[in-house]
């Protein structure tokens, strides 16, 4: 079975502090371990407000956690445990391998493609150097709104 990435992020109470969050963060990383996955990375976004008021609470304290596993019981397993703790507002697991195969396959095609109407046009298959149109115009090259008051 091949190894799965998902992106489990949680919300918790804006009053929550950074030993609320740590101990959070190693309840995920206990159950992860214990299951045979791993966290890749965790990204504490920091308070937020939330798009919509969900109980008391108006913002909340995001958290990304990127797990790669290869056992579809682990999301089962976590689902459940972050039901039952009460400092979780929400929470939310995705997996994103499936979307980046996609993007890959995606942008193969474009390239292909791409690369099969350039040799029916009679160039070379990849682009040259300079060729094309520039990557990013410079503001300061950009003087279409030189004297415009903002």
């Amino acid at each position: 079975m091949s190894v799965r990435q998902y992106e489990l992020v949680y919300i918790l109470p804006p009053d929550s502090t950074e030993q609320q969050i740590a101990e959070i963060h190693e309840q995920v990383e206990s159950v992860v371990s214990r299951m045979g996955g791993q966290i890749e990375k965790t990204d504490n976004w920091g308070r937020r407000k939330l798009a919509y008021e969900i109980g008391p609470h108006k913002e909340g304290v995001y958290v990304l956690e990127v797990i790669n596993s290869s056992s579809s019981d682990l999301v089962k397993e976590l689902d459940r445990r972050l039901k039952v703790i009460d400092q979780v507002v929400r929470h939310l697991v995705v997996r994103v391998d499936e979307e980046k195969k996609v993007v890959e396959r995606t942008r193969t095609k474009r390239q292909s493609d791409s690369e099969r109407r350039r040799v029916k046009r009679g160039l070379p298959p990849q682009r040259q150097p300079g060729e094309g149109r520039q990557e990013e115009v410079d503001d300061m090259d950009d003087d279409r709104f030189d004297g415009a008051e903002v």
